[in-house]
């Protein structure tokens, strides 16, 4: 439609509407001058459902200005005309300057229009927080601010983009150093709460049980990192008693639990027996297991762990062979260990434990494998030697316990004159008999 014919469309609007307000009290909707507030409302709505925001923009201001509480369509309109204005800005202090006006779109929103339904405080925060993030992201304090309060205003209702980027901007501050390390669980805990709540609630509805399930998944996967044993000892035992025969909440108690080695709370028993008792799988099978060794009954772990294995996926099944393996030295069944230590290394062959496990098996073989040859009864502490360089080279983090193998038993290698009495080379190769059957270098000892 050409200006034109715009306007005498709008004249036609404002001469009806004039004839209207000399009877009503209008002042609080339409300011001072009320025909003069209907003329630009009138004007910049017709320019902008054309899409022509250039002509939109002085109207749309003039009412922003003089007419605040006209309609909540100045401000939800007016977000995406000062939108397209930042989209369009070619230098930092114009763009700049059009997204502090669009912030003011939103806090005037929620000033004039703040108790409104469509316009709730919390509501209009969550998109103010989207929006500066999309176009200041460095304001993380500011943005982090008004998620906050968005979603303690909204609660239950929040929107599941809001819960998320809330988080996430949490997080951020935490990896940033703004916020101390315990932020995260405060935080997650609140927010745990509400999304179980709102998963409850939507549960009959598949496309939004979907989108908060996923909200869940990403609260529970960036938490997991900060979270200490009593931390989630403290979040999850009010959740265990609250349902402590819920099979979901249980794996995920046990799961978390048993990943940041938090096997000695009592959360973990409670929840590893209920879990067993309402749902036997190869996972609660490797659970108890565990549990068992924690008790000290070797017996009942051992037929757990057998038990859990075939089910299990790479990361436990490499774990519960370790566990085997440990059980089997512990019983001086030295091949057996070897034989599942062997096992989780093929599963994961950065494993520094196992290594150091095979070693301490072979150094407590030597003097039974060699019996009264001195060169064979001290051959065992090469292999075993060999063992503990190979657990520091493929795992740096028991790089301090292998270092202290390898000093306490290289000082058991034969010396070098009784290396030379039996004609053996330093250097040359030797095959260690008994059970261990390997391959090592002759040492001596310094």
């Amino acid at each position: 439609m050409a200006k034109s014919k715009v306007l005498l469309v709008l004249i036609a609007i404002v001469a009806f509407s004039a004839s209207q307000l000399k009877a009503q009290k209008t002042f609080m909707k339409y300011g001072e001058d009320s025909i003069t507030c209907i003329t630009h409302t009138s004007l910049y709505r017709e320019f902008y459902k054309q899409k022509n925001i250039e002509d939109a923009l002085p109207h749309w201001r003039w009412v922003f200005n003089n007419c605040p509480l006209v309609s909540q369509n100045v401000y939800i309109d007016g977000a995406k005309i000062i939108s397209a204005k930042v989209n369009e800005a070619k230098d930092f202090s114009t763009r700049n300057a059009y997204v502090d006006t669009l912030m003011m779109v939103f806090e005037n929103r929620i000033r004039y229009f703040g108790n409104s339904p469509t316009s709730r405080t919390g509501m209009v925060l969550g998109r103010q927080a989207i929006e500066l993030e999309n176009y200041r992201p460095t304001d993380t304090t500011r943005i982090y601010q008004c998620l906050r309060k968005s979603v303690e205003s909204e609660g239950i209702n929040s929107d599941a983009l809001i819960v998320s980027r809330y988080f996430v901007n949490v997080n951020n501050q935490v990896i940033n150093g703004r916020f101390p390390a315990d932020s995260i669980a405060e935080v997650y805990d609140r927010l745990s709460n509400l999304v179980d709540q709102k998963l409850e609630n939507v549960k009959d509805d598949t496309a939004q049980a979907g989108k908060w399930l996923t909200v869940k998944m990403m609260l529970e996967s960036q938490f997991e990192p900060y979270a200490t044993c009593d931390e989630i000892e403290k979040i999850y035992t009010r959740k265990f008693k609250q349902s402590p025969d819920d099979i979901t909440l249980l794996k995920k108690i046990t799961r978390l639990l048993d990943r940041k080695d938090c096997t000695d709370q009592d959360l973990f028993f409670q929840a590893t027996a209920n879990l067993h008792k309402a749902m036997p799988t190869g996972q609660s099978a490797y659970l108890m297991g565990k549990l068992s060794m924690i008790k000290g009954d070797a017996r009942k772990a051992e037929s757990y762990f057998v038990e859990a294995i075939p089910s299990l996926d790479d990361v436990l099944k490499a774990k519960t062979c370790y566990y085997l393996a440990k059980i089997n030295y512990d019983q001086k069944s030295f091949n057996e260990a070897r034989s599942y230590a062997l096992k989780s290394l093929a599963i994961n062959p950065a494993d520094g434990k196992c290594y150091i496990l095979i070693g301490n098996l072979y150094a407590a073989s030597a003097s039974s494998c060699g019996g009264s040859d001195e060169i064979a009864s001290r051959a065992a502490y090469w292999a075993a030697v060999d063992k503990f360089i190979k657990a520091r080279n493929v795992d740096p983090s028991i790089a301090d316990e292998a270092n202290k193998a390898i000093a306490t038993y290289s000082s058991y290698f034969p010396t070098r004159e009784r290396l030379f009495f039996n004609e053996i080379k330093e250097g040359s190769g030797y095959i260690v008999g008994c059970w261990i059957g390997e391959t090592t270098i002759v040492r001596a000892s310094h």
